[in-house]
C-alpha cells in the first residue's frame, strides 16, 4: 500500500506503507485508509518527529562509538533512517501549518 498525503498548500506526498505508518505512529495518528492532520496539531507533530529523529541519531552514534571502542569495523555507509524518511513530511507540515491548511490521506 502507498499512502498519498494531500493538502491544498503543498504538492502530494507519496510514501510506502512502512515509513508512513511509522511517521503516523510517532505523531499519534492511527494508520488507516483515511485520516487528517489539522493545522492545530501540526506544531506537536513536527516536534514529535524532530525529537524521534534526534533520538534515532543519538542511538546510532552511540552504537557506532561502542562498536569502534570494541574494535569492530564501523561501516561509513548508513541505512536510510527516520531523518531522511520524515524530512519531506516535516516540510509539508510546516508549509501547511503556515497556510493553516490540513493534510489528509485516503480521500
Amino acid at each position: 500500500m502507498i499512502y498519498k498525503f494531500q493538502s491544498k498548500a503543498d504538492s502530494d506526498l507519496f510514501m510506502n506503507v512502512g515509513p508512513a505508518e511509522r511517521i503516523l505512529s510517532i505523531i499519534g495518528k492511527s494508520a488507516g485508509a483515511q485520516g487528517i492532520i489539522e493545522p492545530s496539531e501540526m506544531p506537536a507533530a513536527i516536534a514529535a518527529l524532530e525529537a524521534a529523529v534526534d533520538a534515532e541519531e543519538q542511538a546510532r552514534n552511540a552504537a557506532m562509538e561502542s562498536a569502534a571502542a570494541d574494535g569492530q569495523v564501523v561501516s561509513a555507509a548508513q541505512p536510510i533512517g527516520l531523518k531522511q524518511r520524515s524530512w519531506p513530511f516535516i516540510q509539508m507540515l510546516k508549509r501547511c501549518q503556515e497556510a493553516q491548511t490540513p493534510v489528509v490521506w485516503g480521500v
